[in-house]
């Protein structure tokens, strides 16, 4: 990660007016969000913003909080003086860390029935993530149905349909590899549990363990050159 990724600057743009985060990596990114911004993303660029329509103090309330947020967490923020402040709020992992660990135990995996314990997180039909996301689809939709704006209904319609058939079609296809994989109880053929014991016919002297390295990247043969075109003849 480079080290212009840990620093930002959070402050008023003296153009909009408007109360503005630039920079950062998407961890920072996620803590201005979770602090209230707004994500602009465009070609040549992507910062956040604060919501249209806050009052001053409300402003200022949010953008001192990410502050805070964002050094408690050893970023770097260049603020101004009305943002600035020397409170630290205390870091929690969210709660997409909870389902990304599902991803480092799979990295893990030495058998299919480890793999398969991890997709039934996700794919389990009562109370698993995607079922728990398809609820959270269905309430955004029931909010935006009566809200009273002309697009609220179609917005409401598209999360039904996200649920229905988007989320639908990934739950199902999981599934159907996670019952799979539970069907197997195959041990990996390039994986397997590291005994941390180093056997007396190792080479290596420092040696920590008996695993052998990874294979080695095939290498591919260089094309041949292209033969040049034989001389045009001349029309007589």
């Amino acid at each position: 990660m480079a080290l212009a990724d840990r620093y930002l600057t959070l402050g008023r743009d003296v153009h909009s007016g408007e109360v503005l985060a630039r920079g950062g990596d998407p961890e920072a990114h996620s803590i201005l969000q979770r602090s209230g911004f707004v994500p602009v993303v465009r070609l040549h660029e992507t910062y956040h913003r604060l919501p249209v329509g806050l009052d001053a103090a409300e402003e200022k309330r949010l953008a001192t909080r990410a502050v805070a947020r964002l050094r408690a967490v050893k970023y770097g923020v260049d603020t101004d003086d009305d943002f600035d402040t020397e409170t630290r709020e205390a870091h929690y992992l969210p709660l997409g860390s909870s389902v990304a660990h599902l991803a480092e135990r799979i990295r893990e995996a030495t058998t299919s029935d480890e793999v398969a314990d991890a997709l039934t997180e996700l794919t389990a039909s009562h109370d698993g993530v995607l079922i728990a996301l398809g609820e959270v689809l269905a309430a955004t939709a029931a909010f935006y149905q009566d809200l009273g704006q002309p697009p609220d209904p179609h917005t409401a319609e598209r999360l039904h349909y996200l649920a229905e058939h988007r989320l639908a079609v990934l739950w199902s296809d999981l599934a159907h590899i996670r019952n799979d994989l539970a069907d197997r109880h195959q041990d990996h053929p390039q994986r397997r549990v590291c005994a941390a014991e180093v056997g007396p016919d190792e080479y290596e002297a420092s040696a920590v363990c008996g695993c052998p390295p990874h294979p080695p990247r095939l290498t591919t043969t260089p094309a041949a050159a292209p033969v040049p075109p034989a001389p045009a003849h001349p029309r007589h």
